[in-house]
């Protein structure tokens, strides 16, 4: 067979968010090192990253009520939604200083202001949401959040959620109007843009088949180009696995001690996208509601005005549903090819405490198109089936793990980086909020694989993140700074008005 070898410092392995976002970090602070992209698809941002596979939403624990736990003794721990929040105002920052270097154009191609809403009915679900509001209206990053639960104040909030209800139970909201909606898929295009710029080496339709450890310490990948067949061997110093739901198999092949006795569990997803312009323009929010009993964290139900390519759109959903598929281009055997001898216990493990949720999982899938009408009417009670379509959104594995808090076989919920001792190889594992924290995630990754580093390129991070090792929660000034100069930096205006 035909084989060729290139050398290069680093690979990055699948053309999404988190490796977009590693790339133009890498670049910034050491431009004259050599980075070379893999993608097994025709181009960048087509799997979890693409705008119709994620619900697009800047996740800053505006609306999330799963980032606030309601604690035995009834008060609420805001310290997740602290986290997130800190989180995204660091990607906020980041993506202000690219479109202030002229390095990103037009931020309103992938960014916009939108309200952020959490909707309750009943009244142990508005006593708990009066807590939330409470607790997070008090705390700095959350100043501008409003409660109400009267009927007038929230039909003029959300017209087309509060037509034709028949209030039975007590009803409230919480609004926070600088929220954003951000389309992923853009954002991830435009960087990979910036990157081949910067003679960035991007190859799509290149699948990475193996990682092995060469003798001296380097990074082998076998690279199968999909076009001719022909088989490519390239050594990197280091490698980013953020191939989404590809990342874990691939992990797996690298023999790093660290990726054994992990496993992952596939989640796919649907929406149902409105089709009538008339019914689009009644609404301009995200409204997340609360999981039904048994429903994993990422089947929040919401309903979301989306901008995708400069048209406003409106979904609803996500419905949860199985596949054994662990990228949505993926292969049926992904999940039996994943089973090894060192993980095999901890996946039959989570396999026996998931029953609830794999028995949940499964009565998604039989919904029949009226059975999800029915449950998008709990959100929009005048909702006509003829005016909603049905799209696939993007597939999820969440990370199984044996942790000390759950024992064998524990799910998680959230990204994860896996990182070898060495530093030498990273892997991004796991879901939501996953787009909206990518900056935050990939400075962990630079800060593990690159420490005789960070003394050196800390001015630079500065300078691209104000905030880099501050707590905003604890530097109010600094807070209001950078609040005031990424929405003017990306174009987000205090107010939206709410209908035209």
């Amino acid at each position: 067979m035909n084989y060729s070898e290139t050398k290069t410092d680093v690979i990055l392995i699948g053309a999404g968010i988190m490796s977009a976002t590693l790339g133009t970090l890498l670049k910034e602070l050491v431009p004259e090192w050599d980075i070379t992209v893999f993608e097994k698809l025709a181009n960048a941002g087509e799997e979890s990253s693409n705008e119709w596979n994620n619900a697009g939403t800047g996740h800053a624990a505006l609306c999330e009520l799963n980032y606030t736990v309601e604690k035995p003794g009834g008060s609420i721990d805001i310290s997740k939604a602290i986290n997130i929040n800190e989180q995204f105002q660091v990607s906020m920052q980041f993506w202000s200083y690219l479109v202030n270097s002229n390095l990103l154009r037009n931020p309103q191609d992938f960014i916009k202001q939108l309200p952020h809403m959490s909707l309750v009915e009943g009244e142990q679900n508005v006593s708990f949401l009066k807590k939330r509001f409470k607790a997070l209206s008090n705390n700095p990053l959350f100043q501008g959040m409003e409660y109400s639960d009267d009927h007038d104040k929230l039909i003029d909030w959300i017209p087309l959620i509060m037509e034709g209800r028949t209030l039975k139970e007590p009803i409230a909201a919480t609004k926070v109007d600088s929220g954003t909606d951000v389309n992923f898929g853009a954002l991830t295009r435009m960087l990979f843009d910036h990157l081949e710029s910067k003679n960035v080496e991007i190859n799509y339709n290149h699948s990475v088949n193996d990682i092995s450890r060469t003798s001296d310490g380097l990074w082998e990948l076998k690279v199968q180009n999909q076009f001719s067949g022909k088989i490519e061997r390239h050594t990197a110093k280091f490698v980013f696995i953020g191939g989404g739901g590809g990342s874990l198999h691939l992990l797996q092949k690298s023999g790093v001690p660290e990726g054994k006795h992990i496993g992952g569990f596939p989640v796919s997803g649907l929406f149902m996208v409105c089709n009538n312009p008339e019914v689009v323009s009644q609404h301009h929010a995200k409204v997340y509601g609360k999981a039904k009993v048994g429903a994993p964290p990422m089947s929040v139900p919401h309903l979301d005005t989306r901008f995708i390519d400069n048209k406003k759109s409106l979904l609803f959903g996500p419905f949860a549903g199985f596949t054994p598929k662990f990228l949505k281009m993926g292969s049926m055997l992904d999940l039996v090819t994943s089973v090894k001898p060192n993980n095999v216990l901890t996946m039959m493990a989570a396999g026996a405490k998931e029953l609830s949720l794999t028995k949940y999982l499964i009565q998604q899938v039989m919904l029949t198109k009226e059975q999800r009408m029915e449950e998008l009417r709990e959100f929009i009670p005048t909702a006509k089936a003829e005016d909603w379509d049905l799209v696939v959104a993007g597939q999820r594995v969440q990370v199984i793990k044996d942790t000390e808090a759950g024992g064998k076989g524990t799910l998680q919920f959230g990204t994860e980086v896996i990182t070898a001792a060495d530093g030498s190889i990273a892997a991004l594992l796991g879901a939501s909020p996953g787009a909206s924290t990518a900056v935050h995630v990939m400075l962990e990754v630079i800060k593990r694989s690159f420490p005789q580093h960070l003394k050196e390129w800390e001015a630079k991070i500065k300078e691209m993140i104000p905030s880099y090792g501050i707590s905003l929660m604890e530097n109010q000034e600094l807070l209001h700074e950078v609040h005031t100069s990424t929405a003017v930096t990306l174009g987000l205006s205090e107010k939206e008005p709410v209908f035209s």
